[in-house]
């Protein structure tokens, strides 16, 4: 009889701790890219003060803040839960379903390292 693995070993749990911890300090230095462009803070020139008529340009511009502010937040986000999952990798509970309790597989993890649900519970939903 053969029992059904209850959670990763160990050295599983540390291949996904370091493929977490990669996507990471990705997601922080596109996280870092986007902010700056948001800021601003590169441009000292007269651009916003010279009297030109450019409506559509300062529309775009508008535009692309709010665009770059709404990235920088799902950006966010994806850190965060990315937190979450080297948290339930220290728990020994990463990569357990929290809807059916059966193991995600790893070709799942690999490429959504911070999913809680298995393909069946997504496809339940």
């Amino acid at each position: 009889m053969s029992e059904e693995k209850m959670r990763y070993s160990d050295e599983e749990l540390d291949e996904f701790r370091q493929i977490i911890q990669a996507k990471i300090e990705k997601a922080e230095a596109d996280l870092a890219v986007l902010k700056e462009n948001f800021a601003n803070d590169r441009n000292n020139g007269t651009d916003d003060t010279s009297p030109t008529f450019k409506a559509f340009e300062e529309g775009s511009d508008t535009m692309s803040k709010e665009a770059n502010s709404q990235l920088a937040a799902r950006q966010e986000k994806f850190i965060r839960d990315l937190h979450n999952a080297i948290n339930r990798i220290e728990n020994k509970t990463y990569g357990i379903c929290r809807v059916t309790g059966k193991l995600i597989s790893k070709d799942r993890l690999r490429l959504v390292p911070h999913a809680t649900l298995s393909i069946e519970a997504k496809n339940r939903q």
